[in-house]
């Protein structure tokens, strides 16, 4: 039985002391200065989609008000000798030069591997797996790109902070994953750097779920502790460092899964506006922006074991054609538990599991598993269905669905409108059985790439993850 937890000396942290430090880093300006978005990935591709995901996804119209829509268009907006000043000189502009070399080359590759329909290249010598198939928007885009993000992509990790609160987090519960790729990035040596000038993006460690654990009062309920602890350590490492500043946070990165990691940018202009956000919570209304942040899969370890979670029966062993047990929160579960809660032996929908009934028995013998947004919009089910290898049926509002510039969501998930579920048994059982089939098998192909590993193991969760923030390091580009 493999388990994912990396220990931690329990010693609560004198470093929040540390972090309201009187070190004041000034900031420049409000928007981003000295780069611009190159909008690399776009529909023109037929590819990552990010300028699109609303056109293959039904619940992944990148909706935002215009108000938001025009600050984050005149991002970069800025003259290139003000970039200069800010960077105070050329000392570092060799190093940075070579870094953004690497990047354009890698930028040509891509495009020319997503025009090339036969996938004819050498760089796909790959022994261990090739991306092929409908579970891909662009099998050849997404092959060539990986395998440039193994060769050329660094990471340096800041320094900054003391467990609990930053370089840790839980690996047990429903949170799970912002744990796990904080523990995985402590120990990761093919990606992480030590030379910060060497790297291309930039890891801000902190985890919203320990911030919250340890230093959120649940009677007084002071949510400032997340802009003070998140504030101090952006002054801290952006006095201590002058990358923060080159690029006012567009080539560093944030990750959370819980429910409050938006919440958790909006104390820093920058880093709200500005940086890679990787969150389980992408929401659109919400003004998660595609272009620039990542979306990430919300994965229940409820015990932190690893392995054994994968497998179902046979399609024809699948007794059951659509299961879900919830609890009913947030604005979608109430309209499916009214339709469906005890009312049909095909669509079986509880709020609590009769005693006796195992919840991932269900799962491994459904034949579509139901996957609605509860508070939030990302749901740990999903995971879940892909593991007992269920065709998920999707329910949810303003969500850009996980690692969706890179995966085809439309080839392995049925997506239901909320005004549809009075009809969805309609709606399922008018899928071909065929067609059924064929979207069963894609579920046990995409299974790979949420799968946890210790240690990672190539194309899944952990690599899917680095692999996203890649694609969003492209998408920005420093002038020359």
């Amino acid at each position: 039985m493999a388990y994912f937890c990396r220990k931690h000396s329990n010693v609560f942290v004198i470093a929040i002391a540390s972090l309201a430090v009187v070190s004041v880093a000034v900031l420049t300006k409000n928007s981003i200065n000295g780069f611009t978005w190159l909008h690399f990935f776009s529909s023109q591709w037929g590819w990552t989609g990010i300028t699109n995901l609303g056109t293959t996804s039904s619940s992944s119209v990148f909706m935002i008000d215009q108000g938001k829509r025009k600050t984050l268009m005149n991002v970069g907006k800025v003259s290139k000798e003000k970039y200069v000043l800010m960077r105070g000189g050329n000392r570092s502009d060799a190093k940075l030069e070579r870094v953004e070399a690497g990047l354009a080359m890698a930028r040509a590759l891509i495009r020319e591997a997503a025009e090339d329909s036969n996938c004819t290249s050498s760089l796909h010598d790959d022994l261990d797996y090739i991306p092929r198939g409908y579970i891909y928007r662009n099998a050849c885009a997404f092959h060539r790109s990986y395998l440039l993000m193994e060769k050329l992509f660094k990471i340096f990790v800041y320094e900054e902070g003391e467990p609990p609160l930053f370089h840790y987090g839980t690996c047990k519960d429903i949170y799970s994953m912002e744990g796990v790729f904080l523990s995985l990035m402590e120990t990761n040596t093919k990606f992480r750097t030590s030379n910060p000038d060497e790297a291309h993006v930039y890891f801000l460690p902190f985890s919203v779920v320990m911030i919250i654990e340890h230093l959120f009062h649940p009677i007084i309920r002071d949510k400032a502790v997340l802009e003070r602890t998140v504030s101090d350590y952006v002054r801290i490492i952006s006095h201590k460092y002058l990358y923060w500043n080159r690029s006012l946070g567009a080539d560093h990165f944030m990750l959370s899964c819980h429910d409050w990691g938006p919440r958790a940018t909006w104390y820093v202009r920058q880093l709200y506006y500005n940086s890679i956000r990787v969150l389980c919570n992408a929401n659109t209304s919400e003004y998660f922006n595609p272009k620039k942040d990542a979306s990430f899969p919300e994965i229940n370890l409820k015990t932190g074991e690893i392995t054994g979670l994968t497998g179902g029966l046979p399609p024809s062993n699948r007794t059951v054609l659509a299961f879900f047990a919830g609890k009913m929160h947030g604005k979608l579960r109430p309209a499916l538990l009214q339709h469906w809660m005890g009312k049909d032996k095909d669509v079986q929908v509880y709020e609590t599991l009769p005693q006796g009934i195992s919840y991932h028995e269900m799962m491994t013998k459904s034949k579509y598993c139901i996957c609605p947004s509860g508070h939030e919009v990302a749901s740990p089910r999903i995971a879940e269905a892909i593991y007992a290898e269920c065709v998920p049926v999707l329910i949810s509002q303003h969500y850009i669905f996980p690692f969706s510039d890179v995966l085809n969501w439309d080839s392995f998930t049925i997506q239901v409108p909320v005004t549809e579920i009075p009809n969805l048994k309609n709606i399922l059982e008018g899928i071909p059985e065929d067609q059924y089939l064929r979207m069963q098998e894609r579920v046990k192909q995409v299974q790979r790439h949420f799968v946890v590993n210790n240690p990672p193991r190539r194309y899944d969760v952990f690599h899917m993850i680095i692999h996203s923030i890649w694609l969003r390091r492209l998408n920005v580009r420093f002038p020359g």
